[in-house]
């Protein structure tokens, strides 16, 4: 038995209508007009099981589920598009003091034995001085790509 059962009215649908029908938009929120459309359980929708749902459009029934939830227990817009996250899913490594640190490091002088700094030697001098437990080269490239200081 379904348990969130989505009746849309007939605004709602035929704004939904509108939308495939242009087909302009994200594929994802497109898709997910479609899955409204065919799960509408009021008076001018087809009400389509969720299985028949995901063999025809190409999805997981679980995403059928979803649609539905969200439309009943949020809004319109909250089916369609994408939730917003409250934070990022990793804190960065490095803050703005952090960034600070690494860019000086990198404009100062080169250890003894070297002509220039490499990101790998950089990384491991941030974690040698305890500005942060550990920290990839890859992370300290993308940080000394955001500068606009020249180092030669």
């Amino acid at each position: 038995m379904k348990r969130y059962i989505a009746r849309l009215t007939s605004e709602e649908r035929q704004a939904l209508e509108r939308l495939v029908s242009v087909g302009k938009g994200a594929a994802r929120k497109l898709m997910h007009a479609r899955v409204l459309l065919q799960a509408d359980a009021g008076a001018d929708g087809p009400a389509w099981p969720d299985a028949r749902i995901a063999e025809a459009l190409g999805v997981h029934p679980n995403t059928v589920v979803g649609i539905r939830q969200r439309f009943v227990e949020e809004s319109l817009e909250a089916a369609l598009n994408r939730k917003k996250l409250d934070r990022p899913s990793r804190t960065p490594r490095l803050d703005g003091r952090g960034e600070a640190r690494l860019i000086a490091l990198a404009c100062s002088t080169p250890p003894e034995g070297r002509c220039r700094w490499t990101l790998q030697l950089l990384a491991d001098k941030m974690v040698e001085l305890k500005i942060v437990d550990r920290l990839s080269d890859e992370t300290a490239r993308r940080v000394l790509k955001k500068t606009c200081s020249s180092r030669t």
